[in-house]
């Protein structure tokens, strides 16, 4: 008969996403992980296998609390063009905060500038399959915002808008004013594309 867990696994992941947000990936230890959750090494691996074990379940509740909770609109098939906006004025919003959170910047992107990326294919795999989810989140939200467009020039309008708001969670840590500015020419890129001139970023 198998031992029945003495803890509460949301309450770890929560504690364990605290310290791998603020730390990275790479430089998150399991005695860090032990402090933080309360819970012994030989338990940290019984609940989830390994450190990496700990950190897909991290991710995978990210994902849902944080990623899709932002994104869920941008998928609505009756999103309408506010939908975009309404995004990134949320995450600039969030990046203005000054919260602990957000002063953190991005779990996964984090831990894509760190070593381990090169090293770890699995770590690797979150991270892409995190910004694969997001650039089609904001192509959704663009092809809602721009209908009139031919598909071709909404497709690389999309291209621009998602790289642009991954340069904003990537320094969105170090240099918050960058991160708005990247935000902003989001809105400025959808308002002007295809309007005879190149976009202007203010």
């Amino acid at each position: 008969m198998g031992r029945t867990s003495s803890f509460d696994r949301d309450d770890v992941i929560r504690a364990a996403r605290d310290v791998f947000w603020a730390r990275g990936y790479a430089e998150t230890g399991v005695a860090d992980l032990e402090e933080a959750t309360g819970l012994k090494r030989s338990s940290i691996y019984h609940a989830f296998g390994s450190k990496k074990g700990l950190f897909e379940a991290v991710v995978a509740r990210y994902l849902d609390e944080v990623v899709r909770s932002r994104t869920a609109g941008l998928h609505q098939v009756d999103a309408g063009p506010e939908a975009l906006e309404r995004y990134i004025t949320e995450m600039r919003r969030a990046i203005a905060s000054d919260t602990p959170r957000a002063r953190a910047g991005c779990l996964l992107l984090n831990a894509a500038c760190t070593p381990v990326v090169d090293d770890d294919p699995d770590v690797r795999a979150l991270v892409t399959g995190y910004t694969d989810e997001l650039r089609a989140a904001i192509a959704a939200g663009v092809g809602s915002a721009r209908l009139e467009i031919s598909d071709v020039s909404r497709s690389a309008l999309s291209e621009v808008c998602a790289s642009l708001v991954i340069a904003a969670l990537a320094v969105a840590r170090v240099d918050p004013d960058a991160a708005d500015r990247s935000l902003a020419a989001v809105l400025a890129a959808v308002d002007s594309w295809g309007a005879g001139a190149a976009p202007v970023y203010t």
